[in-house]
């Protein structure tokens, strides 16, 4: 059943589309340019693939998907890239000045600053136009996490890091179940492609990939492993909760590390985690059947009992990015759309009507 969700979840990262993208001309010169855009207000929310969701500093809802990036405002939606890029669009991230960034797959990284738009690609520096996670650290510095290793960007120009130097993907390449059956080579090119980035509390950066989970400490690479040696692989989601303990999600599971030992909640594939502002820990995980994920509750007070509580809240053939907003709701994304769970019912946006279900 693993297996199965694991092939549906590569497909569909590899079908992503490709497009093409710049940076910000007062900060670094080249190929980027700027485009002047106004949002477009629309009645409907997204329809298909949503990878992740956020909350602006002013409370605005911000929706990365196939179909552009959408920002709710309360009220309605507007498809803020409609008219700068076609790209499908994976992450988005608020820097701490307020700007925007928008990763996509095949056309590099968007910066928005409210106004206009400035595109990144490999030819500004970028790693790889195709981009997954973005993540900002303590000293302001932004991480892009890609096909080919780390793109970190200081504010005037990019530098690339790669786990190995394995030969870069080739069109040909795919992941099948079976590379997870035994230990990957040190030199596949899988260990280089990004999923998730996080700081710990000692300054150390950890790196999910589509191979081996990683620890960075500013000079080398160092693979993650359970106790019995093995390596965390695929991990897809990591965060750093409020008490400081490190969760990785991924094809061992749901694990948390306190600084000294790692436990682990379940051995289902995680695609993703967050936690919330009472410190419950919500995941999106495999289901029952290969056609089914689910968006699970672990009850924050519970999480050292040996048997935490867990309460299963819905039920999708895929789940992805979750973010709690400032009222308290609990909004997850899908294969089809948005959804918003006041803690009762579930909300969907399709076509910018508001169904219970």
């Amino acid at each position: 059943m693993k297996n199965k969700k694991n092939v549906l979840y590569s497909v569909l990262f590899m079908l992503a589309g490709v497009v093409n993208f710049p940076l910000q001309s007062q900060q670094k010169k080249g190929t980027s340019h700027s485009v002047e855009i106004k949002d477009m207000s629309t009645s409907r929310g997204p329809n298909g693939i949503v990878r992740t969701i956020k909350q602006d500093r002013k409370g605005s809802i911000w929706i990365t998907s196939w179909e552009g990036v959408f920002k709710y405002d309360g009220k309605s939606f507007s498809n803020v890239t409609s008219k700068v890029s076609s790209a499908r669009f994976f992450s988005v991230l608020e820097d701490k000045k307020g700007n925007f960034w928008f990763a996509s797959i095949g056309s590099g990284v968007y910066y928005y600053d409210g106004k206009s738009f400035q595109n990144f690609t490999t030819k500004d520096g970028l790693a790889n136009d195709r981009v997954t996670t973005i993540y900002e650290d303590k000293s302001g510095i932004i991480w892009f996490g890609t096909e080919s290793g780390i793109s970190r960007f200081d504010g005037k120009s990019f530098r690339n890091l790669k786990i190995n130097e394995a030969p870069p993907v080739t069109k040909g390449d795919s992941v099948h179940v079976s590379v997870y059956q035994n230990p990957l080579p040190e030199n596949h090119w899988i260990h280089n492609d990004i999923n998730a980035v996080i700081e710990d509390k000692t300054g150390r950066y950890w790196l999910g990939t589509r191979g081996n989970a990683t620890i960075y400490d500013g000079k080398t690479f160092t693979a993650i492993t359970k106790k019995d040696g093995k390596p965390f692989t695929n991990v897809r989601s990591i965060i750093k909760d409020k008490k400081g303990n490190i969760w990785l999600g991924g094809n061992d599971g749901l694990w948390r590390y306190d600084g000294k030992t790692f436990t682990n909640f379940t051995r289902k594939f995680v695609g993703y985690i967050y936690e919330d502002k009472k410190g419950n820990i919500w995941t999106s995980s495999e289901g029952e059947s290969s056609q089914s994920w689910v968006l699970s509750l672990y009850d924050g007070k519970s999480l050292s009992a040996k048997k935490p509580t867990v309460t299963r809240i819905a039920n999708k053939p895929m789940i992805f990015g979750i973010l709690e907003d400032d009222k308290g709701n609990i909004w997850f994304g899908a294969l089809d759309g948005v959804y918003r769970y006041n803690g009762k019912t579930i909300t969907d946006f399709k076509g910018g009507t508001a169904g219970q279900k």
